[in-house]
């Protein structure tokens, strides 16, 4: 996702008092963006998206796994559940990936 690139850039190089982006956050400006019309969200096919990060993250991708969690999380593409976002961030966070860490910060289930 473009605009989680551009907040993750900028917090890396001290452009944030945090460094865990607000990735959630990003993927709701994004739909938001998407509704009303904007171009630069309306790319965003989550039930597409959603069936790819699935065949990903059931393969052991790390990076699928977290955003397949972050679908659950938002309610992209896939109903709302936090339990299994928690599943598949804590999938994603055995492997190293430590922005899942901080998915399941958000949602209080870390450590």
């Amino acid at each position: 996702m473009k605009a989680t690139s551009i907040l993750e850039q900028l917090a890396n190089e001290g452009h944030s008092d945090r460094k865990s982006v607000d990735r959630r956050m990003a993927f709701e400006w994004y739909s938001k963006s998407a509704s009303q019309g904007n171009s630069n969200g309306q790319w965003m096919d989550y039930t597409k998206a959603v069936e790819w990060y699935r065949k990903s993250a059931e393969q052991g991708n790390r990076y699928g796994q977290d955003y397949l969690g972050l679908c659950y999380q938002v309610d992209a593409g896939v109903p709302e559940d936090a339990n299994t976002a928690v599943f598949w961030y804590r999938k994603s966070t055995e492997q190293g990936f430590r922005y899942a860490s901080f998915n399941l910060e958000q949602l209080g289930k870390w450590p």
